[in-house]
């Protein structure tokens, strides 16, 4: 027959499909709401972006950790349950790729934040969200550190690395869940920070009335939250897990056998066999 032979999903296999890609959908949506909406807080309604030590070089650490260990974050992990049925090589390219990404983000608002509290005067360590941040930062490097050596780099065995999954998945959901709680400290102590300043400019007779800046604020951290929880329960959730791969996959990257099978899919290989 000519063109792409038909695929017969098992009949668990097709209940699946709808609440999955409901559940993939919805976060997508909530990613992009989540960005669009960040962006326009630190952009409009906070002052913009600069690189000179002012409040704008600030924006950039907030932003940067948005997109980088929430959005980009997120999506790396959500790969392996939205691609469940593609070739798990092909999977580990991107989300390796996208975690690099990330560390790119990471670094560049490190030095965004440290270099705007050091020409300010500003301690780095005065709240909970700066022991949490740093923390999670630490986590987040080791973490994509042994990922790259145990399932990129041929130097473990297949055992050492079919022990070592079930902890790089753990520290994964974990890491993913702590920077979505310092987001939410962090979005929270720059709202202190903005009404602080607002009340000291009102008169003591004057109310002070929550503006655009806490409004978006607030519902950002509410964007955030549902986004997390929809990554949490799409990654927890046993039957969106994937299925048991052939054994090329348990394989380095760098493996010669593993990156011939690079762009064949699991039921090309299996109609080969």
């Amino acid at each position: 027959m000519d063109g792409e032979p038909c695929r017969t999903l098992d009949p668990r296999t097709q209940r699946l499909v709808l609440p999955c890609l409901v559940s993939s959908t919805l976060s997508q949506f909530l990613a992009v709401i989540l960005v669009i909406l960040f962006g326009y807080w630190t952009d409009h309604l906070l002052g913009g972006f600069a690189w000179d030590g002012s409040d704008q070089q600030f924006n950039l650490h907030p932003l940067l950790m948005i997109l980088g260990l929430v959005f980009l974050y997120g999506d790396a992990i959500l790969m392996f349950r939205i691609f469940r049925k593609e070739n798990k090589t092909v999977v580990r390219v991107i989300h390796m790729v996208m975690q690099a990404i990330v560390m790119i983000c990471v670094i560049i608002s490190l030095k965004a934040v440290f270099s705007y509290h050091r020409t300010g005067s500003i301690p780095n360590i005065y709240s909970a969200h700066c022991w949490i941040g740093p923390i999670t930062v630490l986590l987040f490097f080791f973490q994509w550190v042994v990922g790259f050596v145990a399932f990129f780099l041929p130097w473990m065995t297949e055992m050492n690395r079919e022990s070592l999954l079930p902890f790089h998945v753990f520290f994964g959901v974990a890491i993913f869940a702590m920077s979505c709680t310092a987001a939410l400290m962090g979005i929270n102590e720059k709202l202190i920070f903005e009404l602080s300043l607002s009340s000291l400019s009102l008169p003591n007779s004057q109310e002070l009335k929550m503006g655009p800046v806490a409004t978006v604020g607030n519902l950002v951290s509410l964007v955030l939250a549902m986004f997390a929880l929809v990554v949490g329960f799409t990654v927890t959730y046993p039957p969106f897990q994937r299925t048991d791969q052939p054994d090329v996959e348990k394989l380095p990257l760098t493996q010669a056998g593993s990156m011939r099978d690079f762009q064949a899919t699991n039921d090309e290989r299996v109609m080969e066999e």
